[in-house]
């Protein structure tokens, strides 16, 4: 039963005892996104097959991917004005339906282009969804629990980081690559009931109206210097058109849709949360963080199912370590920011990835998987010790009546990260592969190869690997892998670079003291 608050006029639940069974249902609609990500690292070599997939290029894998979080991104704001317009409990259930038909319909599809429309349309479900569940927490938990509900929320994450993988790699191993969509039409339904029957109706904190101009410039925008860099990679040049046009057009876009909320009586973006100390540091570190995750989960799955030559079962079974490092470090994150503050906390975070991104430079074909495996847990916890205190610095200055708008950047920041992250990882790594490849001699040049089928083993290694298999050249895998591995390694090393800024912000950035809030939890 919710009331509303004399001093805020917000809704919110009374009783703590019923703040626990929302935060689980809360927690588990939140991990059908991280679900829905990860699920896909480890089917991106499946659809990549000309056979057993649908035969996409690097480039359409990033898409696969980036349309998803693009749209994400774009519609998160708009997810922040329903949640306080219309009530988070409406918005969510409105965003798992959508999840639920988009991810059935794409499991169906025939061409890489379609998958890309069924990925955005999934996008747009998570858009909506992800600002409400952390809107719910909000208002339905006493603020003395409020910080250990958000690491549990927070938590969210690596459990669908270690589900996602290993049902994935379940689900590919016995069926067809449509499994790995169509297994989300369940989980939503299930999720559905359990909103329907726990959260309470918060109802809406203001009426908020859409910024649809806001909306639109805010896609267009990131779609265009995604879509630069994903050329970028894809061999054309920087100062090509394909390349410098969108990159340029998509930043005016961009600096456009900034000045308009600024003026904006109803802003999608409500520039005034960054007046709040810490949300500006955070919102940058966040995107950063994110950014280095999404970039090296891409190459990581490529690597364990490329060079190392796992099943996605197995690739999905060593992902687990990263999982569980998410889940320990957002557990811990609470404990060590009471004893070395939020900004240490993070900073020590953030670090700890980079070392792990560095020391994928010297992985090949033969580290032992137990070393991987270290590698992927320090890494999680990581990225665990960065989440709940970030979130925390950033919503604890955020007035009730804009929780919806700070929610939303919040996740925005998340959201816009992991697309420029893939779109980076993948340009780079593609663009080295088939550096390296051109310069190589190809096994069976001239004999058994046909020059179509050379530009198809220098498009991607898993088209090489395919094209070997088709062969029976095994020494064309061995020199795709080793171009691979080149490729890795320089696209690992530039993470870890970009991982050691995000490092730096927090510790500079993240001048924050602890709160009550704190001392209670």
């Amino acid at each position: 039963m919710s009331t509303v608050s004399r001093t805020t006029g917000t809704p919110e639940v009374a009783p703590s005892t019923r703040s626990w069974p929302v935060l689980l249902v809360v927690v588990c609609a939140q991990m059908l996104i991280w679900l829905d990500t990860s699920i896909l690292n480890v089917a991106v070599t499946t659809l990549a097959d000309p056979v057993d997939g649908l035969g996409a290029t690097p480039g359409e894998l990033e898409w696969v991917a980036s349309a998803y979080t693009l749209v994400v991104a774009g519609t998160l704001f708009a997810g922040g004005a329903l949640a306080d317009r219309f009530g988070p409990r409406n918005t969510l259930l409105a965003g798992l339906a959508l999840i639920g038909v988009a991810s059935g319909a794409g499991a169906f599809v025939d061409s890489p282009a379609w998958l890309i429309v069924a990925r955005a349309f999934m996008g747009a479900g998570s858009g909506l969804l992800m600002p409400a569940t952390l809107t719910v927490i909000m208002q339905s938990t006493p603020e003395e629990k409020r910080t250990r509900a958000i690491a549990i929320w927070s938590s969210s994450s690596g459990l669908g980081v270690a589900v996602g993988p290993v049902a994935g790699g379940a689900l590919l191993s016995h069926f067809w690559w449509g499994s790995v969509f169509l297994v989300n039409v369940p989980i939503v339904a299930l999720c559905l009931l359990a909103v329907m029957a726990v959260v309470p109706d918060l109802g809406g904190s203001r009426r908020r109206v859409l910024d649809l101009p806001g909306l639109a410039l805010s896609v267009l925008g990131l779609g265009g210097v995604v879509y630069g860099i994903i050329e970028l990679g894809g061999g054309s040049a920087w100062y090509g058109p394909h390349v410098l046009l969108p990159l340029v057009l998509g930043g005016v876009v961009l600096a456009v849709f900034v000045a308009g909320q600024r003026r904006s009586a109803t802003p999608s973006l409500d520039l005034r949360l960054f007046r709040q100390p810490g949300f500006t540091a955070g919102s940058v570190v966040l995107l950063i963080a994110f950014m280095a995750l999404a970039g090296h989960l891409f190459y990581a799955a490529f690597y364990l199912q490329g060079p190392r030559g796992l099943s996605p079962a197995d690739a999905g079974t060593v992902m687990i370590a990263a999982a569980v490092g998410i889940v320990l470090g957002s557990q811990a994150s609470p404990a060590l920011s009471r004893r070395l503050s939020d900004r240490w906390t993070v900073a020590s975070g953030v670090l700890a990835t980079a070392v792990t991104y560095v020391a994928y430079a010297w992985l090949d074909g033969r580290t032992p998987l137990w070393f991987v495996a270290v590698l992927l847990w320090i890494q999680g916890f990581g990225m665990g010790l960065v989440g709940t205190p970030v979130t925390a610095v950033m919503m604890r200055g955020v007035p009730p009546q804009l929780a919806g708008a700070g929610s939303a950047v919040n996740s925005v920041t998340r959201q816009v990260g992991g697309t420029l992250g893939v779109a980076m990882a993948g340009s780079i790594l593609s663009g080295v592969y088939r550096d390296r490849m051109a310069d190589a001699e190809l096994p069976g040049t001239g004999q058994v190869l046909s020059p179509a089928a050379e530009q198809q083993a220098r498009t991607s290694p898993e088209a090489a690997r395919s094209l070997a298999d088709s062969l029976n050249l095994p020494d064309l895998t061995t020199t795709a892998d080793h171009a691979f591995l080149t490729a890795m390694h320089t696209t690992t090393l530039a993470i870890a670079a970009l991982a050691l800024i995000g490092c730096a912000v927090a510790a500079t950035g993240l001048r924050t003291h602890t709160t009550p809030e704190h001392k209670n939890t």
